[in-house]
C-alpha cells in the first residue's frame, strides 16, 4: 500500500490511516510486506563515550522518580565534544516529565539507547505541557534500542473528558535529521509519538500498542513538519494510526500495519481526510492512497469537511488531486465510499482506480458510494459502484 501526501496547508486535519504504505512523494508501488526482523546492532565507534544514567543517580526498580538523573546524564552527553551515547540500561525506571534539549556540542548524531523499560508517573497534574519525554532543538539525533516506553495511560484515561490533552509519551520538537527506531511504546496517556516543527525525521521498526478503547492515543502525530518517513512498524491503538496535521509536507508512510483504532483492521475509519466546518482558507493536494487492504472497516474511504464542528459555515479548505488506487478488502457498513466535500470549495480532481471492496455487514443492504460537492473520475473496476 502506498499513500502519498505532498502538500498540506494550514487548517486541514488529514488522517493517514493505513495498513502497508503511505507515501508523500511519487507513485511507487509497494505490496504489503511483513515486518522485517531486527538487525544486529552495528559495531560501535571505539571513540564513543557512553553516559549511563545509573552513573548519574538513576534508580531501577520503578519506585523512585529518576527524571533529574536522566536529565543530568543527557546534559553531560550533549555537552561532550566527542561522539556520545546516552544509555538507559536494562531495568525499570520511573520518570516524570523529562526534557532532552539541545543544541549539543559533539558530532552528529547524538545517540540515545533505551534498553530498559521507562514508566511514566501516572498523574496528569504532574505534566504542565503536552509531553512526557521531550527531545528539543537537536540537529542529529538517534533514539534506538529494544526497550519499552510505558505511559501508564490506563491509570489516567478515565479522566479524559474529550476536551483534555494528555501528554504524548515521546515528542520531537524542533528536531532536524532525527531517527527513532526499534522502540516499543505502550499505553500512552496521550499520543504515543508526536513530531512537531521538525525536519527530516525517520520513524521505523516501531511497535506501538494501546487498547482499542483508549482515548486520543494517536500512534504517530505529525504537524508542521517536513520530510517525515514512517516505515516497517506495527501500530495498534485507540485512535489514529498516523495523523498528518496542518503545515506538514512530504510525508511518507510505508509498510505499516494498523488496527484496531482508526486504521485498516477492525477499525472505524480506513483512509480519511477531514476538515473542520468553518475552517479558514487553505489547501490539501497531491495525495495518494495506493495498494491498501481493508479488513472489516466501518468507513473504508471517507472525506469529511464538516468534522467535529457546530459551525454553520462551510470549510474553506480546498481538497484536490487526491488519488485512490488499488484499494480492496471488506467494509463493515453499507457505504464504502463517503465523500462529503465543502459547498464553498468543492473537491476537485478526485481519482478512483480499481476499488474492490465488499460489504459484510449484518444486514443485506445495497453497497453504495455517496458524493457531495465532489468531482470524481473513475478508471477500472469500481465496487461499490461509483457516484453518478
Amino acid at each position: 500500500m502506498a499513500i502519498t501526501m505532498k502538500s498540506l496547508a494550514n487548517a486541514l486535519l488529514i488522517l493517514c490511516l493505513l495498513a502497508a504504505s503511505c507515501e508523500a512523494k511519487g507513485l511507487g508501488r509497494h505490496a504489503p510486506a511483513a515486518i522485517s526482523p531486527r538487525r544486529t546492532a552495528p559495531r560501535r565507534d571505539p571513540n564513543e563515550k557512553v553516559f549511563n544514567v545509573l552513573q548519574y543517580g538513576a534508580k531501577p526498580g520503578g519506585k523512585q522518580d529518576s527524571a533529574l538523573s536522566f536529565i543530568r546524564a543527557w546534559r553531560a552527553a550533549c555537552n561532550y565534544r566527542g561522539t556520545a551515547r546516552l544509555l538507559i540500561p536494562m531495568g525499570t525506571f520511573l520518570i516524570g516529565a523529562t526534557i532532552f534539549q539541545g543544541p549539543c556540542l559533539g558530532p552528529v548524531p547524538i545517540k540515545v539507547q533505551i534498553a530498559g523499560t521507562l514508566k511514566a508517573v501516572p498523574d496528569p497534574s504532574m505534566y504542565e505541557e503536552d509531553f512526557w519525554i521531550l527531545f528539543e532543538k537537536i540537529n542529529g539525533l538517534l533514539v534506538t534500542g529494544t526497550g519499552t516506553v510505558d505511559g501508564q495511560g490506563n491509570a489516567v484515561w478515565k479522566y479524559n473528558d474529550g476536551g483534555s490533552r494528555f501528554p504524548s509519551s515521546i515528542k520531537f520538537n524542533h528536531v532536524a535529521n532525527g531517527i527513532i527506531r526499534q522502540i516499543t511504546s505502550v499505553n500512552p496517556m496521550g499520543f504515543h509519538i508526536s513530531i512537531v516543527l521538525s525536519q527530516n525525521i525517520r520513524a521505523k521498526n516501531l511497535h506501538i500498542t494501546a487498547p482499542a478503547t483508549s482515548p486520543n492515543t494517536d500512534g504517530i502525530h505529525i504537524s508542521q513538519s517536513s520530510v517525515v518517513k514512517v516505515s516497517r512498524s506495527v501500530i495498534s491503538t485507540g485512535d489514529d494510526c498516523v495523523a498528518i496535521i496542518q503545515g506538514s509536507t512530504d510525508v511518507s508512510v510505508k509498510k505499516v500495519t494498523c488496527g484496531p483504532g482508526h486504521g485498516f483492521r477492525n477499525a472505524d475509519n480506513g483512509v480519511r481526510i477531514k476538515t473542520w466546518g468553518g475552517s479558514p482558507p487553505s489547501q490539501a493536494s497531491n495525495i495518494l492512497f495506493q495498494d491498501i487492504i481493508m479488513d472489516n472497516v466501518k468507513r473504508p474511504i471517507i472525506i469529511d469537511q464538516t468534522y467535529g464542528s457546530k459551525s454553520n459555515s462551510p470549510s474553506r479548505v480546498k481538497i484536490s488531486d487526491v488519488r485512490y488506487i488499488n484499494i480492496r478488502g471488506t467494509s463493515a457498513s453499507e457505504v464504502g465510499v463517503d465523500l462529503k466535500c465543502s459547498e464553498a470549495v468543492p473537491c476537485e480532481k478526485l481519482y478512483f482506480s480499481n476499488i474492490n471492496l465488499k460489504y459484510y455487514g449484518p444486514k443485506k443492504l445495497p453497497f453504495t458510494s455517496t458524493c457531495t460537492n465532489a468531482k470524481v473520475n473513475y478508471v477500472g473496476n469500481q465496487f461499490p459502484p461509483p457516484c453518478r
